[in-house]
């Protein structure tokens, strides 16, 4: 029987019929060999040959250094003893559509974990009319407020047969345009604007792109909105607040109003509340202070120093991390003094309850407004009128 041909991509070796030709074949073998070598390292798709069969595959590296191939389809469906297509119906999770077995489904699974195998998900939206991707972006993660809409968007999505991918950027509306485009890139099927400080601005890239746009947290006038009612959770925090002051320390107002930009929507909104609360009581909202210089602790801390409060005195803050620069002024007050102020904020921590001077706390309600957000995306709405959520007001009794 004459020798096999050897085969190196789609050129094919001769077999040796002299010694000459013998050590000719010897050293294109050896070549063939360092040249596979060479392309194993890469990671990128490089052709592998075994006895004629080929397959796609990309090739890693373990901790120990040694290369090998990340398992494909094909790879899982032959130890699996089934079809691609069977492997693929497992992956995707439309298996039980296909009256494949829960006990092949639980093969396809073990072995596909074993092998460490991993959905290329842009090549699968290019196969698919959809890629069950949402995306939201955030203002900051160092907040419960929105640490706590982050973790329940992820599980809600993950319910619903989605993946969701969240990005932060910082309140910077440069970060906001480039997460928006980032996330688009990925094809997601809808984006959240969380807290956006230009959400007309995403909402038009969205638009561009034929991606759908929710805003949440902040409204904006191109694409549906769900939001807190600030304004009439602001009005029951501030009467709550001068109730307080009147029943503890004999005090009416007028208040202060800490934290927060007056460019902002829901600051001027909680303002609004604020001024018009006071308003019903009889006092004049011109001479209520307002420190609205930002969101940050330091600012906050700052200007009520600069403020130089004297007697009794009701804050309204307008945030928790607004809070965080107060109590650092309230802490450095004479204890005569800090004994004359009592304060309520916009937004809930469960250790605000625990700060002496502390009358209640404003919640908003993201669960709620996590459920209104998902509804208008199952419906697909097109109407821009926010979605008003009301707050939940946590009164604290602990105050001296």
């Amino acid at each position: 029987m004459p020798a096999r041909p050897a085969r190196f991509g789609s050129r094919i070796c001769p077999p040796p019929s002299s010694k000459r030709d013998f050590h000719m074949h010897d050293r294109l073998r050896k070549f063939a060999q360092s040249i596979e070598q060479t392309l194993s390292a890469t990671d990128f798709p490089v052709k592998t040959f075994d006895d004629g069969q080929q397959s796609e595959a990309l090739t890693v590296a373990d901790d120990s250094g040694e290369v090998s191939k990340r398992p494909t389809i094909y790879d899982i469906a032959t130890l699996a003893g089934t079809s691609p297509s069977a492997v693929s119906s497992v992956l995707n999770g439309t298996w039980k559509k296909r009256r494949i077995s829960v006990k092949l489904a639980d093969r396809i699974s073990r072995i596909a974990e074993e092998r460490g195998y991993t959905t290329n998900i842009q090549a699968s939206v290019l196969r698919r009319a959809r890629s069950n991707i949402i995306g939201m972006i955030i203002p900051k993660y160092d907040n419960r407020y929105f640490g706590a809409i982050a973790e329940h968007f992820e599980a809600r999505a993950r319910a619903q047969g989605l993946f969701p991918v969240v990005t932060c950027t910082q309140r910077d509306p440069a970060l906001e345009v480039e997460a928006a485009k980032e996330l688009i890139s990925y094809q997601v099927e809808t984006l959240i604007a969380t807290g956006a400080t230009d959400p007309e601005r995403i909402t038009q890239i969205c638009q561009a792109a034929g991606v759908r746009s929710i805003n949440l947290d902040l409204p904006g006038a191109g694409a549906p909105s769900v939001i807190s009612d600030n304004y009439a959770g602001a009005m029951e925090l501030t009467r709550v607040l001068l109730d307080r002051c009147q029943e503890d320390l004999d005090w009416q107002g007028p208040l202060t109003f800490v934290g927060g930009r007056l460019s902002d929507h829901n600051t001027a909104e909680r303002l609004r509340g604020f001024i018009d609360a006071q308003k019903s009581r009889g006092i004049d909202p011109e001479k209520a202070t307002v420190l609205a210089l930002g969101y940050s602790a330091e600012n906050s801390e700052n200007a009520l120093m600069s403020c130089k409060i004297m007697g009794p005195a009701g804050l309204f803050i307008n945030s928790t991390i607004s809070l965080e620069g107060a109590m650092r002024w309230y802490r450095n007050q004479a204890p005569a003094k800090s004994n004359l102020i009592r304060f309520g904020c916009f937004d809930w921590d469960p250790f605000g309850e625990f700060l002496p001077g502390n009358v209640g706390m404003m919640q908003q309600d993201f669960e709620t407004m996590l459920d209104k957000t998902f509804d208008l995306i199952e419906i697909d709405a097109k109407s821009t009128d926010p979605v008003l959520v009301p707050c939940i007001f946590r009164p604290v009794r602990s105050g001296k």
